[in-house]
């Protein structure tokens, strides 16, 4: 069955504990952080403060996604706020199997993630050492975007390509999610969904997030 990570980025921060608990209570299983530095992507959030103090509210993993510049200088302390699966974006890594594998020191899950832009063959000299690819199905910044249908042909060929060589990576979607789009990123063989703006801009989060797993 698909999994559920709801992303705090969309949810109300004056009230960050109670909107963990209203989720928790919808039985989801993980929850998504999506920093940014204002660099890498045009838009800030919250840097390992955050992510402790989330971490101090639940105890659900929590599944941080580094849009950053630089994320090799920052992964440790992200790692001490605690942080269960570190993703790193493609883009932002100069040497990305040495990025991979200091997260992997730290014995945690390590994570890639692909802006829509960029292909999947990119990947796959890395892709045995990922516990976790991240297919954006938004151009990375900000919540609530229109799903990029396009990238629907490279999830089935992540899938494909995962599948045929036995490994055990799982693949994740953030990016406009809804339960309509997330019927389509289903059947191409995504594992997770993250959706921000449809679970915390709706009107029951556990009525969403139910439609999203029976898509």
């Amino acid at each position: 069955m698909v999994r559920i990570a709801p992303s705090l980025l969309s949810a109300d921060f004056r009230n960050i504990q109670r909107e963990i608990k209203l989720v928790e209570k919808c039985k989801v299983d993980l929850l998504h952080l999506d920093v940014m530095d204002g660099h890498f992507v045009p838009n800030i959030t919250f840097g390992p403060l955050m992510v402790d103090a989330v971490n101090r509210c639940t105890k659900l993993p929590l599944d941080v996604h580094l849009m950053i510049e630089n994320p090799d200088s920052y992964a440790e302390q992200f790692v001490t706020a605690g942080a269960d699966y570190l993703t790193v974006s493609f883009e932002a890594c100069k040497h990305l199997h040495r990025t991979i594998n200091l997260i992997r020191s730290f014995k945690i899950k390590a994570g890639c993630a692909l802006n829509p832009a960029t292909p999947f063959s990119a990947v796959k000299p890395v892709l045995e050492d990922l516990d976790l690819l991240l297919l954006m199905t938004v151009n990375p910044g900000f919540g609530g975007q229109k799903f990029i249908s396009s990238v629907l042909t490279k999830i089935e060929e992540a899938k494909e390509f995962i599948d045929r060589q036995g490994l055990k990576t799982e693949i994740q979607v953030d990016g406009g999610i809804n339960p309509h789009t997330a019927k389509s990123v289903k059947k191409a063989g995504v594992d997770i969904l993250v959706a921000g703006a449809a679970v915390f801009k709706s009107r029951s989060y556990c009525a969403t997030i139910n439609a999203l797993r029976r898509a």
